[in-house]
């Protein structure tokens, strides 16, 4: 009887012990593991190779020609849709008087689609009687080529139109030249449609936007660069901050990255394409587009390319601040909040033919400065909740790219170079699942012989 008792204990032991090491692992695999899965894994519904990836789990809808067969879209949602030729496609919305609304529109035309400099989509958000609250277009520019391009729609509290709850609609029309198109029988464009909602402040604040920032712009960095492969949509940009960061693209891809920015900090960036053999002219060959955290057009420069390396950099931005959005510049008003701030870089399809397929070298040079303070009081919080958020995770993810929180020191500090903890983490990242059971299973194992060897 004692030796069944102890033999019982022993085993008790041997079952603690293994869930104690299953726990450990599951700490130690188990997020690094999915960290780095999301970076190397397109979402579910793509393909490796895919032109864009569309945000997971987002709902499809299908806009109507008219408002009376408008679909109901909400902020806390993400939906998909599709915009055909010559085109004016109509989406519901219902505001109370007290929220700013936000919804960006992502058009993806087919890679290989036929396409001029002129071509692609104007939003609008317009009130139940037809008033027009506010209107962006955008095209698809000097390289002629096609690629994910993102138009915002919006009504802000505060303005002399669109005031009040009730119904809106977002009216979305594609702009083309009406030539022939072969690549698709329709012809249709993929659309990605992600609204943002803003609560208004509990105290109103200064209307004022701060002074112009300095009109020639802080020194890009320099150094080595560190290698940064971009995201294939906005749900799956690849985090960077201040650095010189390294990547390799072919003609025709686009590719995202993110910035977090706290209130206050304030953003530069360029790119450069690296030299080709070849020769010729290609106007727009590289573009370099940014976004602020409701995808809003901040700014979208381009640079012809003759096989040259030669940089293109955006033009110079102020701080982060609320009252920005009180300036008359696109490029000041759109830097209104905190948040995620999207680098979007593109590479003609047009290179292709006078300079080859590639790969190209694309260096990407981030600056981040400025002091970071507390955001403004709101009356509320916006819908999705994190999008005007800067965390502890975002600003580590900056330096390490998705692995950031696990290289933090215990203070706040960064325990390791970036490096360095980096590649302790892949190290620890490395361990599969298969792997992971056969650890388990030995540690059982080793468990149940020692208790069995004690109540002997």
């Amino acid at each position: 009887m004692r030796g069944r008792g102890g033999t019982s204990r022993g085993r008790g032991g041997a079952a603690r012990y293994a869930v104690v090491l299953l726990l450990g692992l599951w700490v130690l695999v188990g997020p690094t593991a999915g960290a780095r899965a999301e970076g190397a894994r397109p979402p579910a519904g793509t393909r490796a190779g895919d032109a864009y990836a569309f945000t997971p789990g987002a709902r499809t809808v299908v806009g109507a020609p008219d408002t009376a067969g408008a679909v109901a879209l909400d902020a806390r949602h993400t939906y998909r849709s599709s915009l055909p030729r010559a085109a004016r496609l109509y989406y519901r919305l219902r505001l109370t008087a007290a929220e700013t609304a936000y919804v960006p529109v992502t058009a993806v035309p087919p890679p290989d689609a036929v396409v001029s400099a002129t071509d692609g989509i104007r939003v609008s958000l317009r009130n139940a009687s037809g008033t027009s609250c506010s209107y962006a277009s955008a095209r698809f520019g000097a390289g002629i080529s096609p690629r994910p391009v993102t138009a915002l729609g919006q009504r802000e509290t505060g303005k002399a139109l669109c005031q009040g709850g009730g119904t809106y609609y977002l009216l979305v029309e594609r702009l083309d030249t009406g030539r022939p198109d072969p690549t698709a029988e329709a012809g249709e464009w993929d659309l990605e449609i992600a609204p943002v909602t803003e609560p208004r402040l509990v105290r109103a604040g200064a209307t004022t936007p701060p002074h112009a920032s300095d009109s020639a712009g802080p020194e890009p960095p320099s150094g080595r660069p560190r290698e940064r492969s971009g995201g294939t949509g906005f749900a799956t940009a690849r985090t960077v901050g201040q650095g010189v960061w390294h990547t390799t693209l072919t003609p025709g891809e686009t590719r995202f990255y993110k910035v977090p920015l706290d209130w206050g900090r304030r953003l530069h960036a360029s790119a450069e394409l690296g030299g080709a053999q070849g020769h010729g002219y290609v106007g727009g060959a590289l573009t370099l587009s940014l976004y602020n955290p409701v995808r809003g057009a901040v700014d979208d420069v381009s640079a012809g390319y003759t096989g040259t390396a030669k940089p293109t950099a955006l033009a110079p931005l102020p701080p982060v601040e609320y009252a920005n959005r009180y300036a008359v510049p696109a490029g000041v008003t759109s830097v209104r909040f905190a948040g995620d701030y999207y680098l979007v870089v593109h590479l003609s399809t047009r290179l292709a033919e006078p300079f080859g397929r590639g790969p190209y070298e694309v260096v990407l040079r981030v600056r981040v400065d400025g002091r970071a303070h507390a955001g403004p009081a709101y009356d509320g919080g916006p819908v999705p909740e994190d999008v005007f958020t800067v965390s502890d995770a975002d600003r580590a993810a900056a330096l390490t790219g998705g692995l950031g929180d696990a290289v933090t020191g215990p203070a706040g500090g960064q325990g390791d170079s970036d490096g360095d903890g980096v590649m302790r983490l892949v190290a620890v990242g490395g361990i599969g699942s298969g792997t992971a059971l056969l650890l388990v299973l030995g540690g059982w194992t080793v468990a149940a012989r020692r208790g069995h060897t004690r109540n002997r």
